[in-house]
């Protein structure tokens, strides 16, 4: 792995061959130690991205840039911002007038749902947050509502004094914290906490109009921001006169996507697939080659940035779709295995669509590399 700077001066470094041809000084990353870097990052709360540079020479660099090295990550932006980038979800590609590729894949950290409080709405809203992709973490001060039994789907589950709270997690800024508890004054104990705190992408406390203008004047006279208790969800969840536990469940989390979607979508949308990944940095997986999906037009089954790892022999993680494209592509993956380096490929689906009457279609671009 090399440094972003170090990649980015390469370009300027490397004796372009005619396009296509190799001249045997290819090289390949470890994939393994890449993606738990990558994974380290995420795990972190910050947002990262890959930046792959493929050589014309058939060499392949590639290197982590972390969205807290703010120097880094504004040249990266700098090189997506480009006249000639093409971007496609999650995923930038570039392909200089030399033949030189460059892909950016932006990948965000996975968002933890923090729910304060163990009743029955956060064990509803719990359930509920399994489909969205969350880790969920749990935290009340009464053993019986605060244990593993009862919320079986959470990555953590913390039993303590709210006292210790924030001593206990350490809230980011990409985190969305729902405050439930059972009574006012924890709910006004973490929301103080939270106050004094950076601010989360969202942060939600429940209680009527009456209840929540009390606490939020007694704040304000406190000097905490007065713009900053304006951003606060309370009365909590969209108003759809939700009754029950699993209705202010639902209701809580559509405010959730409502403000994933618009007030943080540049942060918490745009991500590739983290399958892949996981398998290769976390799991050790074994893969001879990558194919990555980095364009894609019309009704396409499957998101830019998907990828799919494979050896040679064909075992394999994730898809880029399935069916005979996916197979078609792995056939040119063994090739790319057997010559070393890399290639771009178009995938048409729209044949393959209308023989089998499939409602999806479109086009896709793959970058197929050798990882070892």
């Amino acid at each position: 792995m090399t440094r972003f700077a170090d990649t980015v001066n390469r370009l300027a470094e490397i004796d372009m061959a005619p396009t296509g041809e190799t001249d045997g000084r290819a090289t390949v990353t470890d994939a393994g130690a890449l993606y738990s870097e990558l994974l380290k990052v995420l795990r972190g709360g910050e947002n990262a991205a890959v930046l792959s540079v493929y050589g014309v020479d058939a060499s392949i660099q590639k290197s982590v840039i972390s969205a807290a090295d703010t120097t880094a990550w504004q040249q990266l932006e700098a090189l997506i911002a480009q006249p000639q980038a093409k971007t496609y979800g999650p995923v930038t590609s570039i392909l200089d007038d030399k033949g030189t590729f460059r892909l950016v894949e932006q990948y965000t950290s996975k968002p933890r749902l923090i729910i304060l409080g163990g009743g029955h709405i956060a064990l509803a809203l719990g359930q509920a947050a399994q489909l969205m992709d969350f880790e969920i973490i749990v935290f009340d001060d009464r053993p019986s509502f605060a244990n593993s039994s009862r919320f079986p789907w959470a990555q953590s589950v913390i039993c303590d004094g709210f006292e210790r709270l924030f001593e206990r997690i350490e809230v980011r800024r990409t985190d969305y914290v729902v405050i439930v508890t059972r009574g006012h004054l924890h709910d006004t104990q973490c929301l103080e906490g939270l106050l004094a705190r950076p601010e989360p992408a969202y942060t939600g406390m429940i209680g009527s109009k009456r209840r929540v203008a009390i606490v939020k004047e007694k704040l304000d006279e406190a000097g905490y921001s007065k713009e900053r208790l304006d951003r606060i969800h309370s009365p909590i969840g969209l108003q759809i006169s939700a009754v029950t536990p699993a209705e202010i469940a639902i209701s809580i989390l559509a405010e959730i996507i409502q403000v994933k979607r618009t007030e943080h979508s540049s942060s918490n949308i745009a991500s590739c697939d983290i399958e892949v990944v996981e398998y290769l940095g976390e799991q050790g997986g074994d893969a001879d080659a990558l194919i990555t999906i980095y364009e894609s037009r019309g009704s396409v089954p499957i998101e830019t940035g998907a990828k799919l790892s494979m050896t040679y022999t064909g075992t394999i993680a994730g898809t880029i779709g399935g069916g005979c494209a996916e197979s078609d592509a792995m056939q040119i993956a063994r090739r790319v295995i057997n010559e070393g380096g890399w290639s771009t490929h178009a995938i048409d689906l729209n044949d393959d669509a209308e023989e089998d009457g499939m409602v999806c279609g479109g086009e896709m671009r793959v970058v197929i590399e050798r990882t070892r």
